[in-house]
């Protein structure tokens, strides 16, 4: 059944009709799910409808089931390369490359990429380097206007679908996605929630590219819940993170440049955007106040700070000392601590003040009077 659906992947393939081309691959990936090669081909029909991210996936579950497949770091590379990814798609390329020495499609491309990385170091004012040794040219793939090669020149092949590794997992499909997300942003930063309850380090797989986020979900007996994104602008990977909670993913997205988001995808209609208008600390004035004494001039931050040290130094007492302490706390608590205390401190009367989400988050909390006295019904 497999190899029919196969089949006929192939010959809708070779009409352009690449979208049931993706349809034929992924009910072949049911019935198969270890089969390598189903991804590959699936990876091309995707790449040729544009669905850059959903390759990179399918190309990186073919490198899970079979690392020795070629093909499958070319595919990745190839959509990395047009989710202008460069620097990782240049990895594997070169990946490719040690695998399959003799395609040329592969010098193809690193030559690309080297292209792409110089324009993208000259643009930002750093001196280029090269990022591959020389070589020899040799023959060339042919490639179309848009930068990939011609379809006549990327042929799907056939396999042999009796080699599967059954043990190597639930395949990576595209899916609905069954959890919610939503995103907000700051002048520095745009912070991705994905509302899911109960999450462990282990089943959550997150990568930052240089314009590409991923977010996989991998709960045992469910399919992957898979959020891949080719992002509205550039960030930067090594300032980004992410923090489990429990009831929502919490991932931050450090903008390599200050400027608004009109959306969280890329968007090849979007305007390019323009510079938010943030000022820098040496280019801030300090505003002037007018005094009466024209002979002393003060020194304004000089006297803020100092207000700001005696308040921080005042020793406060009684209840004037507990509700500093309450705010600072709140302050600085995430949101279930927040929660935790609002909902101890209420349902208590004011008796009782809690951090701990989880111990009062599934019960009522009871007042507390202090010894000797009583509630107040």
């Amino acid at each position: 059944m497999a190899e029919e659906l196969e089949r006929q992947a192939i010959e809708a393939f070779k009409e352009d009709e690449f979208e049931q081309a993706v349809d034929l691959y992924t009910q072949a990936i049911r019935l198969e799910p270890s089969n390598a090669g189903f991804y590959v081909d699936r990876a091309w029909a995707n790449i040729k409808l544009e669905n850059y991210t959903d390759a990179v996936a399918d190309a990186n579950r073919a490198i899970e089931l079979d690392p020795s497949l070629a093909k499958a770091y070319l595919r990745k590379g190839i959509a990395c390369f047009s989710l202008e990814e460069y620097q990782t798609a240049m990895a594997a390329f070169k990946a490719g490359s040690v695998l399959d020495a003799d395609n040329s499609k592969f010098k193809t491309w690193i030559d690309k990429c080297d292209a792409r990385l110089v324009e993208e170091a000259a643009s930002d004012g750093r001196e280029s380097q090269s990022v591959s040794p020389a070589a020899d040219n040799g023959p060339v793939a042919p490639v179309s206007d848009n930068g990939l090669p011609n379809v006549a020149s990327e042929q799907l092949t056939f396999r042999d679908n009796n080699n599967n590794n059954n043990n190597l997992g639930e395949p990576l499909e595209p899916t609905k996605p069954k959890y919610r997300h939503e995103h907000y942003q700051k002048p520095n930063e745009v912070v991705v929630t994905v509302f899911a309850k109960g999450l462990s380090k282990d089943i959550v797989n997150v990568e930052f590219g240089e314009q590409f986020l991923s977010i996989i979900i991998d709960v045992p007996g469910e399919d992957n819940y898979v959020l891949q994104k080719r992002l509205f602008a550039k960030i930067m990977p090594e300032k980004c993170k992410y923090s489990i909670l429990s009831t929502k993913l919490e991932v931050r997205l450090a903008k390599a440049e200050a400027i608004h988001w009109t959306s969280l995808e890329y968007d090849k209609k979007q305007a390019v955007p323009q510079k938010s208008n943030i000022l820098s600390g040496a280019e801030i004035q300090r505003p002037t106040y007018p005094s009466s004494n024209t002979k002393v001039r003060r020194d304004w931050d000089k006297l803020e700070a100092q207000v700001k040290k005696e308040e921080k130094d005042e020793k406060l007492e009684g209840d004037a000392a507990l509700n500093k302490l309450f705010r600072d706390i709140y302050q600085d608590a995430d949101e279930d601590t927040r929660r935790a205390m609002q909902k101890s401190f209420i349902e208590s009367n004011g008796t009782v003040l809690s951090t701990n989400w989880k111990e009062v988050g599934a019960k009522h909390v009871d007042g507390s009077p202090p010894q000797g006295m009583e509630m107040k019904k």
